[in-house]
């Protein structure tokens, strides 16, 4: 349904179509001259065939109920049958329409043109013979079954064929020919449109005269006119013919002139007559016009062919020529004429034939060759072919190739010679360049300083260049003696007595195998010492892919085999000095990727690195998960990957595992190696083991820390003792006076003078204790210290560094935040480090017992008019806030409880404060502040 849909007509064709269906119906009762017959011809079965067989099936449907409509209408105005035999007549039509549209499309070929006799025969058999036994089978049984003018199946059948026959024939082909040339632009010469018009007057009297009942006693008198037209003018003087006959004839019919009416008695007759007459008529102008079409296109054919054959010599690239039997040229082609500037005609000179005037175009060097050759050929009939010099019209000469062979009839003798004759004069110019090249080929092979030679494989003839045939010379003493040596041979004499077989037996498998060889050997100099060489040799195969002939090149490779030699030597030096060193070295792609290590580093971790390659995980994160301490894993992992992104170096000290499963400090390095774009090309490292060193350091530290505690122990103890000192006799006085005035007040009665001077002497004492203290405090009091305007991020850092080794080596990451843009402090620089040395060696202490990560959090930021520090860390927490910065108060199992105590008065002597804090989930926060210097503050 969607292809007959989409394959709708436009509705301007189908209301033409409607049209001409009601006109042919018009014409059809016009013609109706039997009485009790409504219909004599059927023109609308020509109108409806021509339709159907220039649309598509697909469209048919449309044209169909088109045709539907416009039979009830004709039905209604002209035939006034009931309706039902009115459609029942019209399903006959359109079924006769439809099988003579199928098989003339079939015989003929989609598009149907009428262009030959095939055609036209295949159209009126078809279409106007088969296609109405159809529906004058069905129409003839409609009238004969509703009774219509009681019109009998066999009376009225022969009338309905024949007239849908002539329908057909008359309206149809016109159809087609008026479809077809609608927009041809083809128009008549003048000449041709005044013989139209003369032939469309005699037609028209002879119509006249002929049809009426009158003058002429027979109408086919009109067929000489009719014909005429059809086979000057091909089918549209046909199609015209045929319209104006059946115009004339229904012109005369309507009249009652017409020689086919009359009485009633005779009326069928007659009308059997005109269909006859018609159809005779129609088919005879269609049949003459495809004989006539026919042999215009043959005519038009051959025209074309013979200006195709002209076009073909003319424009062949080659000189086409034509002479006699006894050689007089006879024809030029053009290119041949444009070439030497004269036709054959041009050749006529008196005293002097045709073809020695062409012989005098010819060089004078090559001109008595030509001629002896040409005479010979024309005296014995041999095929004649010579390379010569043709001067062209502007008088340069140029190299010609000709060829001419004989043309004999049945009889053998000559009847003409043709010839071909090439412009060669590149080809010669560029086989003389291709020989000169030659040369310099030859000369360049035996110039360049390598030796040559190529072997024919069949024969196994040998070439060799100069610098080859010279060294043979020189080593072999009858070489010039030697017949057509091979190359097997001549090697032979050349190589090493050590390398003779191997390169026979390489050389023997090449030439049976056909493939390629490479050989490196020992040959002999004139000064009997050996050189090393190579020689390579390949095969040079044809278009069939046959070995046309061997190529090999030897070459003195003697300097660049000992180079290569000291290279080696050279390298197995420096790798042995690499594997000796005792430093763990190990190279790295651009990504971090180890390449390579060297034999102490693979003996000290037990692996090779291809041990490392694992699907899914790249080889520098294998190597770290492997190999470093799970303690240092995430350390060393960030870093290494901060380094190679950026392209900076790496330091660090962690311990790596060695291969008997113990973890040793080691110290690792890595630099970057770039080209001149600063591209990274290669990473180079070193690891040193510094296991010993770090122990001895923490020992030191250790033997340190004990030897600060026994100095500290010491010297408070002499401090308690100056102090015992200095404040004991004071306070002795103080007991004495106290238990004087004592008595002096128990005694009765009391003795208040004598007690009220032991109370001075114990105020007095007293008096002396406090100031033994005061010049204690005073000692300790710093008042001469230096203090400046520091930036206090330049402080954190540098405590930062002061605790790096100890945070690495007890596991603890120290992450530190300080605030961008912070104003100046005034503050002593040693005084504040220790402060954030001891409060952050505090907070590693309480993470000492902690199993996870060890987090020591460092963050300076602004508080209004003061700058806080925090120091916090995950470890325990406080138990004792309020006591842990009072003197002598401590948790620490070798604690003195003085660190605190000092880092509050540090503090505070700057102006801030110093306090300590819960962490809500864990540990605690250790924070002090020191005031902003005034200049600074906002």
């Amino acid at each position: 349904m969607m292809s007959v849909w989409s394959h709708r007509p436009q509705m301007l064709h189908l209301g033409l179509f409607f049209a001409a269906y009601v006109l042919g119906c018009g014409f059809a009762q016009a013609l109706a001259i039997i009485p009790g017959i409504t219909v004599s011809i059927w023109p609308p079965g020509g109108v409806f065939i021509a339709t159907l067989v220039l649309t598509s099936p697909y469209s048919w449907p449309w044209w169909i109920l088109a045709g539907c409509l416009a039979e009830m209408f004709a039905q209604l105005v002209w035939f006034h049958s009931p309706l039902p035999a009115g459609f029942l007549i019209y399903v006959g039509n359109a079924l006769g329409a439809a099988v003579g549209a199928t098989l003339v499309n079939r015989a003929c070929g989609r598009p149907v043109r009428l262009e030959t006799l095939q055609e036209v025969l295949a159209f009126v058999v078809l279409g106007a013979g088969a296609a109405p036994l159809v529906s004058a089978t069905v129409g003839s049984a409609t009238l004969a079954w509703f009774g219509i003018e009681s019109q009998t199946f066999t009376s009225v059948w022969p009338l309905f064929w024949i007239g849908d026959a002539t329908g057909i024939l008359l309206v149809a082909p016109p159809a087609l020919v008026v479809i077809q040339y609608w927009r041809s632009k083809t128009q008549l010469s003048p000449a041709q449109g005044v013989e139209a018009g003369v032939l469309g007057l005699i037609f028209l009297g002879v119509a006249a005269l002929s049809l009426s009942d009158i003058y002429l006693p027979t109408p086919y008198i009109i067929m000489p006119p009719l014909l005429w037209a059809a086979a000057r003018f091909e089918f549209r003087g046909a199609a015209v013919a045929l319209t104006l006959l059946a115009l004339i004839t229904v012109a005369l019919t309507i009249s009652g002139d017409s020689q086919f009416v009359g009485d009633p008695e005779s009326q069928r007759e007659r009308q059997v007559m005109l269909q006859l007459f018609l159809a005779i008529s129609a088919s005879s102008a269609l049949i003459v016009a495809a004989i006539s079409r026919q042999r215009q296109l043959a005519l038009v054919t051959s025209r074309g062919r013979e200006r195709e054959l002209s076009q073909l010599v003319d424009m062949v690239p080659s000189h086409v020529w034509r002479l006699a039997p006894d050689g007089e040229p006879v024809f030029f082609n053009k290119r041949m004429v444009d070439f030497l500037g004269l036709d054959v005609a041009d050749l006529d000179k008196p005293d002097m034939s045709r073809l020695e005037a062409v012989i005098e175009t010819v060089h004078p060097d090559d001109a008595a060759g030509f001629g002896d050759a040409l005479r010979h050929s024309l005296a014995t009939g041999e095929s004649f072919a010579l390379r010569y010099r043709l001067r062209r019209a502007d008088d340069v000469y140029r190299w010609m190739s000709s060829r001419a062979e004989p043309l004999r009839d049945e009889d053998g003798s000559i009847v003409q010679w043709y010839g071909l004759c090439h412009d060669i004069n590149d080809q010669m110019h560029a086989e003389e360049a291709l020989r000169r090249s030659e040369r310099q080929l030859r000369e360049m092979i035996d110039a360049v300083p390598v030796r040559i030679w190529s072997a024919k494989p069949p024969s196994g003839a040998v070439y060799f260049n100069k610098r080859y045939q010279d060294h043979f010379r020189d080593v072999i003493a009858d070489f010039e003696a030697l017949e057509e040596p091979r190359i097997e041979t001549l090697l032979q004499e050349l190589l090493h007595p050590a390398d003779a077989p191997e390169v026979q037996l390489t050389l023997s498998r090449c030439f049976e195998t056909g493939g390629e060889a490479a050989m490196r050997f020992r040959w002999r100099e004139k000064d009997g010492v050996y050189r090393w060489a190579e020689c390579r040799v390949e095969p040079r195969r044809d278009e069939n892919g046959e070995i046309a002939e061997w190529y090999g090149v030897s070459l003195d490779i003697d300097d660049e085999v000992r180079a290569q030699e000291a290279l080696r030597q050279s390298e197995r030096d420096l790798q042995q000095l690499i594997d000796t060193v005792p430093v763990l070295i190990f190279l790295a792609t651009p990504a971090g990727d180890p390449i390579y290590v060297n034999k102490r580093l693979a003996d000290f971790h037990g692996f090779q690195q291809e041990e490392f390659d694992a699907p899914g995980e790249t080889r520098m994160d294998r190597a770290v998960r492997m190999l470093v301490h799970p303690d240092e894993m995430p350390t060393v992992h960030q870093a290494l990957k901060r380094s190679f992104s950026r392209g900076e170096p790496f330091a660090m000290r962690y311990r790596q595992r060695r291969h008997d499963g113990v973890y040793r400090w080691i110290e690792g390095r890595a630099e970057p190696l770039r080209n001149e774009l600063g591209e990274i090309v290669r990473w180079y490292g070193v690891n040193l083991d510094v296991d010993d060193e770090v122990r001895a350091q923490e020992a030191l530290r250790q033997a340190s820390h004990k030897l600060a505690q026994a100095t500290q122990a010491a010297n408070l103890a002499e401090l308690s003792a100056s102090i015992a000192h200095e404040v004991n006799q004071p306070l002795a006085a103080v007991v004495a006076n106290s238990y004087a005035c004592q008595r002096w007040l128990s005694a009765e009665p009391p003795n208040l003078e004598r007690a009220k001077k032991t109370v001075e002497r114990i105020v007095r004492d007293a008096n002396a204790a406090a100031d033994v203290v005061r010049r204690i405090r005073a000692l300790f009091k710093q008042s001469g210290e230096a203090r400046s305007s520091t930036a206090l991020s330049g402080v954190i850092a540098e405590a930062r560094d002061l605790m790096a080794d100890e945070a690495t080596r007890r596991r603890v990451r120290m992450d530190v935040d300080v605030e961008s843009g912070l104003p100046l402090v005034v503050l002593d620089r040693v005084h504040i480090q220790q402060v954030l040395v001891n409060l952050i060696r505090n907070g590693m202490d309480a993470m000492d017992s902690l199993e996870g990560d060890r987090i020591l959090g460092v963050r300076v930021r602004r508080m209004g008019d003061v700058v806080q520090t925090e120091i916090s860390d995950s470890g325990a927490g406080i138990e004792f806030p309020d006591k842990i910065f009072e003197p002598f108060f401590t948790t620490k199992e070798n604690g003195m409880g003085m660190g605190l105590a000092i880092c509050r008065s540090i503090v505070e002597s700057h102006g801030g404060r110093l306090w300590a804090d819960k962490n809500e989930l864990q540990g605690a926060t250790f924070a002090f502040t020191l005031p902003i210097e005034v200049k600074a503050a906002p």
